[in-house]
């Protein structure tokens, strides 16, 4: 009996608004509890979960808002600070947004009186995607539409500019490569710039456009992934600039590539969200077909949790739950 792996959702989060972004935090914060922050057309709302799959007494999941911050216009990108600590006196949130006026915003809260934002210019295009220094989270990289891949202080001060081909859509830091940059292009380029001399020191190539989205796998630094066109594709950086492995998975044009982190052969995709339903599908690299297949009614944003197999996608005034397999 081949097992169906369409599956409906293992828990769902109900929402103020419609959720654009949804994003897990990635780093340790100091606590059992994971933090997940989600935007919408005016809000950032950050909360914390708990899963039946990490603590027994939980019965299936436990979510509550700690706060909801005013953004005042739709959120398309979030990334979390590494400074980000709940076990801290006072507690301290830190977290940067993209929004549709091409600002990055960064919010800086105690959860109780102390709660700061302030906003960097600089993109001339919309921002696709933006990530902090992993390590001590002292700068945000962003990428835009404008062509370029930009490098911030806190104080929103530019350190690096790079001038790209085509548009950015995805930048990732790894925090075993701290001084190196991927920046994937809509042209299906992925580049690998050296924050030292700026230069950039390799590239990849999809071969096919447009590139929608890349990742630098977590748990091995040789693997990149990305979705172009309805197919995703998969590097070893040491063997070729030219994709190891891809497979075509969506109908239409594929969105979002997240590798997990807790496994290296284990990643999802999206979708393009406008249909009445985004599929997300769960991929393993030791099997042939996705081992999860999930519908969401118009979903947006993909996000995998820090240490359990279990991913995220907002939707219309929900966030879809999926636990898989290691």
């Amino acid at each position: 009996m081949k097992q169906d792996s369409t599956r409906s959702t293992s828990y769902t989060v109900d929402c103020e608004d419609y959720v654009h972004v949804v994003k897990f935090n990635p780093f340790d914060s100091g606590d059992l509890c994971s933090l997940i922050a989600y935007g919408g057309n005016n809000y950032v709302v950050v909360g914390t979960c708990r899963f039946q799959e990490e603590d027994a007494e939980v019965e299936g999941m436990q979510y509550k808002t700690l706060r909801t911050f005013h953004h005042g216009i739709r959120v398309d990108a979030i990334a979390w600070s590494p400074e980000t600590r709940l076990d801290a006196i006072p507690p301290q949130i830190r977290f940067c947004t993209a929004a549709s006026d091409r600002k990055l915003r960064l919010f800086t809260s105690d959860l109780q009186d102390k709660n700061e934002f302030k906003a960097f210019d600089g993109h001339s295009d919309y921002i696709n995607d933006l990530v902090f220094a992993p390590n001590e989270g002292q700068e945000i990289a962003s990428v835009s539409d404008d062509h370029t891949c930009r490098v911030w202080d806190l104080e929103g001060n530019e350190k690096a500019h790079f001038v790209l081909r085509s548009p950015g859509m995805s930048v990732c830091w790894h925090p075993e490569e701290a001084f190196k940059l991927m920046v994937a292009e809509k042209n299906g380029t992925i580049r690998f710039y050296d924050l030292i001399t700026q230069q950039a020191i390799l590239s990849l190539e999809c071969e096919q456009t447009p590139l929608m989205s890349a990742d630098w796998c977590l748990k091995n630094t040789l693997k990149i992934g990305a979705v172009a066109g309805s197919d995703w594709l998969i590097w070893d950086i040491t063997r070729s600039s030219y994709p190891q492995d891809k497979r075509p998975v969506h109908v239409d044009r594929a969105r979002l590539f997240r590798w997990s982190r807790v496994n290296e052969n284990l990643f999802a995709t999206t979708g393009y969200p406008g249909k009445t339903t985004t599929q997300l599908l769960v991929h393993h690299l030791g099997h042939p077909q996705p081992i999860l297949t999930g519908t969401a009614a118009v979903g947006s944003g993909l996000t995998w949790h820090r240490t359990l197999p279990l991913c995220a996608v907002g939707g219309d005034h929900k966030i879809f739950f999926w636990v898989t397999e290691m």
